[in-house]
Protein backbone atom coordinates (compact mmCIF):
# COMPACT_ATOMS: atom_id res chain seq x y z
CA UNK A 1 0.00 0.00 0.00
CA UNK A 2 1.64 3.35 -1.23
CA UNK A 3 1.34 6.30 1.38
CA UNK A 4 -0.73 8.28 -0.82
CA UNK A 5 -3.40 5.65 -0.23
CA UNK A 6 -2.21 5.12 3.66
CA UNK A 7 -3.70 8.71 3.80
CA UNK A 8 -7.31 8.07 2.41
CA UNK A 9 -7.46 4.61 4.47
CA UNK A 10 -9.46 5.77 7.28
CA UNK A 11 -12.42 7.42 4.95
CA UNK A 12 -15.52 5.63 2.72
CA UNK A 13 -16.48 6.29 0.16
CA UNK A 14 -18.93 8.69 1.07
CA UNK A 15 -16.47 10.84 2.22
CA UNK A 16 -15.39 11.53 -0.92
CA UNK A 17 -17.27 14.48 -3.61
CA UNK A 18 -18.07 13.47 -7.39
CA UNK A 19 -14.76 14.58 -8.47
CA UNK A 20 -13.16 11.86 -6.52
CA UNK A 21 -12.11 14.80 -3.82
CA UNK A 22 -12.27 14.34 0.03
CA UNK A 23 -15.24 16.44 1.09
CA UNK A 24 -14.22 19.78 3.14
CA UNK A 25 -13.35 19.19 6.40
CA UNK A 26 -16.41 20.19 9.07
CA UNK A 27 -13.74 22.59 11.04
CA UNK A 28 -12.91 24.23 7.54
CA UNK A 29 -16.67 25.18 7.22
CA UNK A 30 -16.82 25.99 11.25
CA UNK A 31 -13.93 28.37 10.92
CA UNK A 32 -15.57 29.88 7.85
CA UNK A 33 -18.93 30.18 9.51
CA UNK A 34 -17.14 31.98 12.46
CA UNK A 35 -15.41 34.90 10.22
CA UNK A 36 -18.57 35.01 8.54
CA UNK A 37 -21.10 35.15 11.21
CA UNK A 38 -21.41 39.29 10.88
CA UNK A 39 -22.78 38.43 7.39
CA UNK A 40 -25.10 35.43 8.73
CA UNK A 41 -26.57 37.39 11.24
CA UNK A 42 -27.35 40.30 8.91
CA UNK A 43 -28.74 37.71 6.27
CA UNK A 44 -31.16 36.19 9.36
CA UNK A 45 -32.13 39.98 9.65
CA UNK A 46 -32.82 40.49 6.40
CA UNK A 47 -35.32 37.18 6.09
CA UNK A 48 -37.37 38.08 9.30
CA UNK A 49 -40.53 40.32 7.92
CA UNK A 50 -41.46 41.33 11.04
CA UNK A 51 -38.45 42.92 12.19
CA UNK A 52 -35.07 43.17 10.70
CA UNK A 53 -33.12 45.27 13.16
CA UNK A 54 -34.12 42.62 16.06
CA UNK A 55 -31.35 40.07 15.55
CA UNK A 56 -28.79 42.35 14.69
CA UNK A 57 -28.91 44.20 17.95
CA UNK A 58 -29.58 40.85 20.03
CA UNK A 59 -26.49 39.85 19.01
CA UNK A 60 -24.64 43.15 18.31
CA UNK A 61 -25.90 45.43 21.11
CA UNK A 62 -23.61 48.32 19.54
CA UNK A 63 -23.68 49.07 15.56
CA UNK A 64 -20.09 49.55 15.48
CA UNK A 65 -19.43 45.74 16.70
CA UNK A 66 -21.85 45.03 13.65
CA UNK A 67 -19.81 46.53 10.82
CA UNK A 68 -16.82 45.57 12.68
CA UNK A 69 -17.74 42.00 11.63
CA UNK A 70 -18.94 42.44 8.40
CA UNK A 71 -15.52 44.43 7.63
CA UNK A 72 -13.22 41.26 9.48
CA UNK A 73 -15.51 38.49 7.39
CA UNK A 74 -14.93 40.30 4.18
CA UNK A 75 -11.64 38.16 3.86
CA UNK A 76 -14.54 34.99 4.94
CA UNK A 77 -16.22 36.13 1.60
CA UNK A 78 -13.12 35.50 -0.47
CA UNK A 79 -12.60 32.02 1.09
CA UNK A 80 -16.29 31.49 0.04
CA UNK A 81 -15.31 32.81 -3.63
CA UNK A 82 -12.56 30.38 -3.62
CA UNK A 83 -14.67 27.53 -2.77
CA UNK A 84 -17.42 27.71 -5.09
CA UNK A 85 -14.97 28.56 -8.02
CA UNK A 86 -13.20 25.00 -6.55
CA UNK A 87 -13.76 22.74 -10.13
CA UNK A 88 -12.03 21.35 -12.91
CA UNK A 89 -10.66 24.03 -14.96
CA UNK A 90 -10.89 26.95 -12.68
CA UNK A 91 -8.88 29.81 -12.99
CA UNK A 92 -4.82 29.09 -11.74
CA UNK A 93 -5.51 32.02 -9.33
CA UNK A 94 -8.17 29.98 -7.82
CA UNK A 95 -5.90 26.91 -7.83
CA UNK A 96 -3.35 29.02 -5.97
CA UNK A 97 -5.46 30.48 -3.82
CA UNK A 98 -7.44 26.63 -2.98
CA UNK A 99 -3.92 25.98 -1.51
CA UNK A 100 -2.99 28.89 0.62
CA UNK A 101 -6.66 28.94 1.91
CA UNK A 102 -5.54 27.77 5.50
CA UNK A 103 -3.03 30.45 5.97
CA UNK A 104 -6.26 33.01 4.42
CA UNK A 105 -8.33 31.84 7.27
CA UNK A 106 -5.70 32.24 9.79
CA UNK A 107 -5.51 35.92 8.65
CA UNK A 108 -8.93 36.02 8.85
CA UNK A 109 -9.07 35.13 12.10
CA UNK A 110 -6.76 36.91 13.28
CA UNK A 111 -8.12 40.11 11.76
CA UNK A 112 -11.23 39.40 13.58
CA UNK A 113 -9.20 39.06 16.60
CA UNK A 114 -7.70 42.62 15.95
CA UNK A 115 -10.82 44.09 15.29
CA UNK A 116 -12.24 43.21 18.57
CA UNK A 117 -8.95 44.64 20.36
CA UNK A 118 -9.26 47.87 18.52
CA UNK A 119 -13.54 47.97 19.65
CA UNK A 120 -12.28 47.01 23.00
CA UNK A 121 -9.24 49.08 23.50
CA UNK A 122 -9.73 52.38 21.55
CA UNK A 123 -13.63 52.74 21.89
CA UNK A 124 -14.31 50.20 24.80
CA UNK A 125 -17.18 48.75 23.19
CA UNK A 126 -16.80 44.95 24.35
CA UNK A 127 -16.20 43.62 27.86
CA UNK A 128 -12.77 41.91 28.83
CA UNK A 129 -14.44 38.73 29.38
CA UNK A 130 -15.79 38.74 26.11
CA UNK A 131 -12.51 39.77 24.59
CA UNK A 132 -10.97 36.49 26.26
CA UNK A 133 -13.65 34.37 25.05
CA UNK A 134 -12.50 35.63 21.31
CA UNK A 135 -9.34 34.99 21.94
CA UNK A 136 -9.58 31.42 22.97
CA UNK A 137 -12.08 30.66 20.03
CA UNK A 138 -9.42 32.27 17.54
CA UNK A 139 -6.51 30.08 19.22
CA UNK A 140 -8.88 26.84 19.15
CA UNK A 141 -10.03 27.76 15.58
CA UNK A 142 -6.21 28.48 14.54
CA UNK A 143 -5.19 24.79 16.06
CA UNK A 144 -7.67 23.16 14.56
CA UNK A 145 -6.44 24.72 11.31
CA UNK A 146 -3.36 23.35 11.54
CA UNK A 147 -4.10 19.81 13.41
CA UNK A 148 -6.74 18.70 11.04
CA UNK A 149 -5.57 15.50 8.89
CA UNK A 150 -8.63 16.07 6.84
CA UNK A 151 -8.04 20.05 6.10
CA UNK A 152 -4.48 19.29 5.26
CA UNK A 153 -5.94 16.60 2.87
CA UNK A 154 -8.53 19.08 1.63
CA UNK A 155 -5.37 21.69 0.34
CA UNK A 156 -3.28 19.34 -1.21
CA UNK A 157 -6.45 18.32 -3.64
CA UNK A 158 -8.12 20.35 -6.41
CA UNK A 159 -10.55 18.49 -8.85
CA UNK A 160 -9.92 17.33 -12.16
CA UNK A 161 -11.96 16.37 -14.52
CA UNK A 162 -13.06 12.30 -14.76
CA UNK A 163 -13.04 10.86 -17.66
CA UNK A 164 -16.14 9.03 -18.70
CA UNK A 165 -16.18 5.61 -19.25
Amino acid sequence: MSHHSKKYQLYSVEDFDHYDCLKLSKWFYLVLFFVLRGYLVWLMSVTNMRDRVSMISWVYPETSLFYLSLFSGAIGLFILLIISLRRPGAANWVKVSWRHSRKIMIVALLFDLLTHCVGFFYWQLISVEWLTIQVFLIMSLTFLCYNSERLQLNLTEFPQEIPKK
